[in-house]
């Protein structure tokens, strides 16, 4: 189990939505093409933007073609089902919320596969930056009804009953679906999701879109699906797992499509992991830098080790096997994984 694998890292897909700005450049180096970036996925099988491997020998291939090569050995018994519909389930993505975005809802999975054939999307937001007073918009005010909602939507009124929370570096925030949620401006977030694309949009600020008319609105779909009953906390505060020797690992999101977990890790010091064949692992470098190597006494990967610094990404196949992740400067990184 585990030859010839390696952690896979990709080149990233750029989307230039009307609320996106430069701060990728600005803050993590990241060369990008003249004019606005809103979006940057960092690990994507989605048909509408597949990323591509890096380096190592699949290099050049999507991730859909790597899922239909590799199949169990890169997704992991926990993922199978997944596989069983030729699809990778989860996505990474980095946001730049230079303006605010449109007031949305996702649907569940069973709603999106009657309504459009893709899943639902449940997501989680690990704020990476935030302007002071930052924000976002994460459910509804105390007591809002369906009646009331749909009310406020025909007198224009929606702003009046949206529910504002404020966030900084470091928090992070897990979004069900059926949660009214948005990013407010001056923020950047990881954003790891279900991997769906499909979006109920319910207020855009009164604004025109890029051609000078208003966007679309999909408020009867959200009506469907919006959980109006009270709005979990945000933000989550962490859950310690473990701590010793300049490691310590908190648990920030635990839902039924992924967990997530803050390592942070001194310099000097490692993190010792295996990929069993149970699932496929994501760890994205947030701040500082890291390096994967093969666990003790394993033979070297086709690819080397890898390094990973803030903000990039791999995807570690459900059947590597051991591995390290060794910091040389203080570093703090998301690890990301489906449970049984």
């Amino acid at each position: 189990m585990g030859e010839g694998l390696y952690p896979l890292t990709f080149e990233p897909v750029l989307r230039n939505y009307m609320w996106g700005g430069r701060r990728l450049e600005r803050l993590y180096g990241r060369t990008l093409p003249p004019g606005i970036v809103a979006e940057s996925w960092e690990v994507s099988a989605h048909p509408s933007s597949p990323t591509t491997v890096a380096q190592g020998p699949l290099a050049g291939l999507t991730l859909p073609e790597v899922v239909a090569r590799l199949g169990l050995d890169l997704l992991g018994e926990h993922s199978r089902d997944a596989l069983d519909r030729g699809r990778f389930p989860l996505l990474v993505k980095l946001l730049d919320a230079n303006l605010r975005l449109s007031v949305q809802v996702h649907p569940d999975d069973a709603y999106a596969r009657t309504h459009g054939g893709d899943l639902g999307k449940t997501e989680m937001w690990y704020v990476l930056y935030a302007e002071p007073g930052g924000e976002i918009i994460y459910g509804l005010r105390p007591g809002v009804t369906r009646e009331a909602f749909a009310e406020a939507v025909a007198n224009k009124a929606l702003a009046g009953i949206l529910r504002r929370v404020p966030v900084q570096a470091g928090d992070a925030i897990c979004v069900p679906s059926g949660t009214v949620h948005a990013l407010l401006s001056g923020l950047v977030v990881a954003e790891i999701q279900q991997n769906s694309d499909t979006t109920y949009r319910v207020y855009d600020w009164d604004r025109p879109g890029p051609d000078g008319r208003p966007r679309p609105l999909h408020i009867e779909r959200a009506l469907d699906v919006i959980d109006f009953g009270p709005a979990p906390a945000a933000p989550i505060p962490p859950t310690p797992v473990s701590e010793r020797n300049g490691l310590r690992v908190d648990e920030l999101v635990a839902c039924d499509k992924f967990v997530v977990e803050r390592v942070r890790l001194a310099a000097g010091t490692a993190f010792a992991g295996e990929c069993d064949g149970s699932t496929f692992e994501l760890w994205g470098a947030v701040e500082g830098r890291a390096r994967l190597e093969p666990g003790e006494g394993r033979p070297a990967w086709p690819s080397g080790a890898q390094e990973l610094c803030a903000v990039q990404w791999a995807l570690l196949p459900a059947a590597l096997g051991p591995f390290m992740v060794r910091a040389d400067e203080g570093c703090t990184l998301l690890r990301t994984y489906v449970s049984g």
